[in-house]
């Protein structure tokens, strides 16, 4: 059959076969690959986005989740001045405590301030210290003053009974005296948690007492809780 007469019968020619095809078997390699590599980059991307919403910052303290308001408080600070806790701004580590405390206290106070210190300069003055003594007794504001030169700039608050008790239970914290010796004579036991609070006055976390000499991770939590 000649050109002709296939083009009167209405069918296609192979050079019209080639023409229609052209078009489908056109497109360059690299072409195709590119799409694939975005599709497979808006798949990953999905798949993290999706992963961090439902995963949280893996806190190496015990996260409050939901985080729950720290309640407020009153009392006297070291330096005999009214005191009312509030963040104003800042993200708070406080923890209850007394001044005659044999070790838990000290070495809590100096991993807190070790902690500070790691932080860049310019992120310092948003992080702040707070000891709440469980021995309003003995430690009046002279003593807590003293006692805390030794441990940079935290802020040692005396809050009177029956008061304290109030304020400890509000945390979930405890404290009772023990080896009783006589009326000044005496220690306490008490709760060695320390509560990470930001800045909008919400709980985010706890650390215990036998974390805190892991400086880098606490950093990692009190970095991501500032933020």
């Amino acid at each position: 059959m000649t050109e002709l007469e296939r083009a009167d019968t209405g069918q296609p020619s192979d050079a019209d076969s080639s023409a229609a095809a052209g078009p489908a078997l056109g497109r360059p390699w690299y072409v195709s690959l590119i799409f694939a590599l975005v599709a497979v980059a808006l798949l990953l991307g999905g798949v993290w986005l999706y992963a961090r919403l439902k995963t949280p910052f893996p806190f190496f303290g015990t996260a409050y989740t939901p985080p729950i308001t720290a309640p407020t408080f009153s009392g006297t600070d070291q330096n005999n001045a009214a005191y009312t806790f509030a963040p104003n701004g800042k993200t708070t580590a406080l923890f209850f405590g007394f001044t005659h405390c044999p070790n838990i206290c000290p070495l809590s106070l100096t991993y807190l301030n070790k902690l500070r210190e790691r932080l860049p300069a310019a992120e310092r003055h948003d992080f702040q210290v707070v000891l709440v003594s469980v021995d309003p007794q003995r430690d009046a504001p002279k003593q807590l003053k003293a006692y805390l030169s030794f441990f940079g700039t935290a802020t040692g608050v005396n809050i009177p009974e029956p008061e304290l008790k109030k304020v400890a239970l509000s945390y979930g914290a405890g404290y009772s005296k023990a080896d009783i010796k006589g009326p000044n004579d005496y220690q306490i036991n008490h709760t060695t948690a320390t509560y990470l609070i930001d800045q909008d006055s919400k709980i985010r976390l706890i650390w215990d007492y036998t974390q805190l000499p892991q400086l880098g991770r606490l950093q990692a939590d009190l970095q991501e809780v500032m933020r």
